[in-house]
């Protein structure tokens, strides 16, 4: 009775053309729900607004084409223009404060010590409030006739009546810097962490044993580890401040006399308030484009400084 080869040793086939096509064919099967969202929601909707940038649209009327007269028309926008240096000085110190304090909130939190756990749920909460939900509390707190902000300031001997935090320009600013600070600071926190918890911990042994103070640790080991992730909260806090909207819209309103308008409220305001939505299409393609400039740019530096 002869034996029957081992398996194991038989030469392998290679896949047919058919076979090869039947692969194929099911690997976009799987990524075709994928792409049909992406053109649904993406592509069909990003060319409707390249269409609607090139048409004269009012907003209870018929479009007209205008070629890119809504374009030229931007240099004369001063609404759009006024919001374009205001948007570049919140989104500068929105990033400055926002990781500033989240270094401090992570030396606090990053540790083993009872309490810690709670510290990290304490830090995260604010994240979990939407964002308009989250003005709508600090507008309730800070209004003149009977916010409690106002309540404690006097309370404790600091005012003697209202303090106006949104009466002028640079109080309101400093208002809504502060609730983005509350609101998004437990993101940067976690985040953070995760990525410290990354770092092998022998690196900090073994350079300890070398005589390595604690600014040297944090130089040569934790940022080099952490520069993907720091990386990556940079481009979302510069992104997410440039589209800034709801907390403007709910605690000033762009007020007090506009000073506090941002790219996405001028948007708003051409298409709503004027009632022109080519104007406003043609603005958000120009706030498009530099979104796409600016992410592609922070990614290039990146990535060279990860691979030097």
């Amino acid at each position: 009775m002869t034996a029957s080869p081992d398996p194991a040793i038989l030469p392998r086939r290679r896949p047919t053309g058919s076979t090869r096509q039947g692969f194929r064919f099911a690997g976009q099967l799987f990524v075709a729900p994928l792409a049909i969202i992406v053109i649904v929601l993406f592509l069909v909707p990003l060319g409707i607004l390249f269409f609607m940038a090139t048409q004269d649209w009012p907003l209870l009327g018929k479009p007209t084409p205008s070629g890119l007269d809504n374009f030229t028309a931007i240099a004369d926008n001063q609404l759009f223009l006024g919001a374009i240096s205001f948007t570049l000085i919140y989104t500068a110190l929105t990033t400055i404060l926002i990781f500033g304090v989240s270094f401090v909130l992570v030396a606090i939190s990053n540790t083993e010590r009872r309490g810690a756990k709670f510290y990290r749920t304490a830090f995260f909460l604010p994240y979990v409030v939407g964002t308009a939900s989250a003005a709508l509390i600090w507008l309730a707190a800070v209004n003149d006739s009977n916010g409690i902000a106002n309540a404690v300031l006097q309370a404790v001997g600091l005012t003697d009546g209202p303090f106006g935090f949104l009466d002028t320009g640079e109080k309101a600013l400093l208002t809504t810097l502060t609730l983005v600070v509350w609101k998004f600071i437990g993101f940067q926190v976690i985040v953070l962490l995760v990525g410290l918890q990354s770092v092998p911990v022998e690196l900090y042994e073994a350079a300890r044993m070398d005589g390595a103070r604690t600014w040297q640790r944090l130089r040569y080991i934790t940022l080099p580890f952490l520069r993907p992730t720091l990386g990556l909260l940079f481009i979302l806090s510069i992104t997410g401040s440039l589209l800034a909207f709801d907390q403007f819209q709910v605690l000033t309103k762009g007020g007090p006399d506009r000073s506090t308008i941002t790219l996405v409220m001028a948007i708003y305001d051409t298409a709503f308030r004027e009632f022109s939505l080519g104007k406003a299409a043609a603005l958000s393609v120009v706030l498009l484009l530099a979104l796409v400039l600016l992410n592609g740019f922070q990614m290039f530096v990146l990535r060279r400084k990860e691979d030097s």
